[in-house]
């Protein structure tokens, strides 16, 4: 008699919120479906510009203690993938240039004298253009979002895991009130334990409409003016770039309510380009190397979705907006905790599912 396969968890979704939290719940024994309606990391893991940006001029107070709690994870999480993965995820710790204006940081509490610059502008990044603003110094990271999922990927592959790729989910299976499984277009797969992790289309599911929106994102990347050419992250009201170990340099980003169109438009590439280039005049010797667009999953109080839906069996871990890349290593961490039944080492009630009322 032919044995129907059937895993603990299926996880809808397999960017790297996806991939991290299935490779979490493998390490604790769950045996794992990952279904993926594309190609793994394709969508906004693929497009993020991964700045690990836990500042608190920037991350909502909610936020915080997640975000600042995944920044020091990260070193561990990124070498354990490393090492699983024999992937160089070029996790950077030259930090961030914050041109903000004064009065914001001047109304931060938590303003310390650690991020005063130590030495002038121009002997820390020397191809700088001169600021009107001034710059402060941010303890940040920077990581390949593109060679980190490379990583996790190989990583779940490499313990055997099951990913089901090109397979976009219909729904959510129910049986007697609970979770049962999901439908593709394909085939039904079934588990008692479902998780959301579908970013920007989490919320196409019957069972609990959440109200996540595609919020797109232009970007683009030159190389070749120099190799390292600059150290930092450099972030101003208008632009930010963020330099890679390999000599690339991305420029970013815009914030549009587009819907799903990831289309490109060269007239926006063409005035981030040029602010960068304003702001880095050298980079105006810099090799085009190519434009994209990405969807992040926003929500209607930019911050996540985590936890249990009133669904037994049904989990959501979503809405990640700008931050899906630093809240990697803690939305798996907890989120492992939670579906099986661990009390979570954070407390992730403000983003509970259930704030939504679907």
């Amino acid at each position: 008699m032919l044995k129907v396969k059937t895993w603990d968890v299926i996880v809808v979704g397999g960017g790297i919120i996806g991939l991290s939290l299935s490779i979490a719940l493998h390490k604790r024994g769950v045996r794992v479906l990952v279904v993926e309606r594309g190609e793994p990391g394709r969508e906004a893991s693929h497009a993020a510009a991964g700045m690990l940006a836990d500042c608190t001029l920037e991350t909502p107070a909610a936020l915080q203690p997640l975000a600042t709690a995944s920044a020091r994870m990260y070193p561990e999480f990124v070498h354990e993938l490393q090492d699983e993965s024999g992937i160089k995820v070029d996790l950077r710790h030259d930090g961030t240039l914050l041109f903000a204006p004064p009065e914001h940081v001047s109304q931060q509490s938590e303003f310390h004298e650690e991020h005063t610059l130590r030495a002038p502008l121009t002997e820390i990044e020397p191809e700088l253009a001169s600021m009107k603003i001034p710059a402060v110094y941010w303890k940040e990271r920077s990581v390949d979002p593109r060679a980190l999922v490379a990583a996790a990927l190989k990583a779940a592959k490499h313990r055997g895991m099951d990913i089901s790729s090109g397979t976009p989910v219909n729904d959510v299976l129910l049986s007697d009130g609970r979770v049962a499984g999901v439908s593709t277009d394909r085939t039904n797969y079934g588990a008692p334990c479902v998780v959301n992790c579908a970013g920007a289309w989490a919320g196409n599911f019957s069972t609990h409409r959440f109200p996540t929106r595609p919020v797109k994102g232009q970007m683009l990347s030159v190389a070749g003016a120099r190799h390292n050419l600059l150290r930092h992250v450099i972030r101003t009201p208008e632009v930010y770039l963020v330099p890679r170990s390999d000599g690339r340099i991305l420029i970013g980003s815009t914030l549009e309510e587009a819907g799903y169109d990831k289309r490109i438009d060269a007239d926006t590439i063409h005035r981030m380009h040029q602010a960068a280039i304003r702001l880095v005049p050298a980079l105006g010797q810099a090799r085009f190397l190519e434009a994209w667009a990405g969807l992040r999953p926003g929500t209607p109080d930019d911050l996540p979705i985590l936890g249990s839906t009133r669904t037994p069996g049904y989990f959501v871990a979503t809405g990640h907006f700008r931050d899906g890349i630093l809240l990697t290593p803690i939305t798996a961490h907890v989120m492992a905790q939670v579906i099986t039944g661990l009390k979570p080492e954070y407390d992730i009630s403000r983003f509970s599912p259930l704030r939504f009322h679907t």
